[in-house]
């Protein structure tokens, strides 16, 4: 199996490319699937397939219409927001302000004295909860009203935590379903459950789905040489818990990924 994040699985993809070996990742960078290889394959939507959605969304839904951006420069953040930047754009929406800092960072006040000159409806923020949880909190104490957005990094109990009551009002994604709306979701919670003790983590439905495309392909192959399974991986086509139909483009990306907006209300998604 493949990376968690974007930032490692770009650079660590080009090596299995060279070994023939197929990592099947939670990377969510078009980058990743875009650098020629037939190698390179997701467990997740795309940050172009969810900021894709989340831009739109915000504009044509929520009615925000001044937008500003700011991103921690790592392929994650910056993916995300630049695929949302465009589709709020083609949405109508206007672009106010973008800034950018890095994912160690925790005083965004100097950025935040920009932002709130340009008078923002919403902040979309690509990156994770430890930077997207202080940036909301000195929001509010700069008086600013402005929404905040962002992916599913921040979709996170430790965000909670941290934002405190800052959080109430926040507008989250999250490539895929809920757990309780995913096709197979009902009888993977019950045996996950069962033999872990433990609620189901986030991204561990995709994880399994990843996993089972691979050692389907390995079965079906009769071998667990990538060079006799590759071609059957890439033609995956079966019934997964997180899709009805699990299988991948001629790029590696899932052909049928959903994305969730979640709103933070009195302390709990909704």
């Amino acid at each position: 199996m493949g990376h968690f994040n974007s930032g490692t699985s770009i650079p660590a993809s080009a090596v299995y490319s060279r070994a023939g070996v197929p990592p099947i990742a939670m990377a969510t960078a078009p980058e990743y699937t875009r650098q020629g290889f037939k190698t390179t394959f997701r467990m997740m939507t795309s940050d172009t397939q969810q900021g894709s959605v989340l831009g739109a969304y915000a504009v044509k839904k929520l009615h925000y219409k001044n937008i500003a951006i700011v991103d921690d420069r790592t392929a994650y953040g910056q993916g995300l927001a630049d695929e949302f930047e465009k589709a709020a754009k083609a949405a109508g929406g206007k672009i106010v302000r973008r800034e950018y800092t890095n994912d160690k960072a925790i005083d965004f006040k100097p950025i935040l004295s920009n932002l709130k000159a340009a008078n923002p409806d919403m902040v979309f923020y690509g990156g994770a909860e430890k930077q997207s949880a202080p940036l909301v909190k000195q929001m509010r104490e700069l008086g600013m009203k402005a929404v905040l957005v962002s992916g599913e990094m921040s979709k996170t109990d430790n965000f909670l935590k941290l934002a405190g009551a800052s959080a109430e009002g926040a507008i989250v994604s999250l490539a895929g379903l809920p757990l309780d709306k995913m096709p197979g979701g009902a009888t993977y919670k019950e045996r996950y459950e069962k033999r872990f003790g433990t609620p189901v983590a986030n991204y561990s439905p995709y994880a399994y789905d990843g996993a089972t495309a691979m050692m389907k392909a390995m079965v079906a192959a009769n071998s667990s040489d990538p060079a006799k399974y590759l071609a059957t991986l890439a033609k995956t086509s079966a019934p997964g818990v997180t899709t009805k139909n699990l299988g991948y483009d001629n790029h590696g990306d899932l052909k049928d990924g959903g994305i969730t907006v979640y709103k933070v209300v009195q302390m709990a998604t909704a």
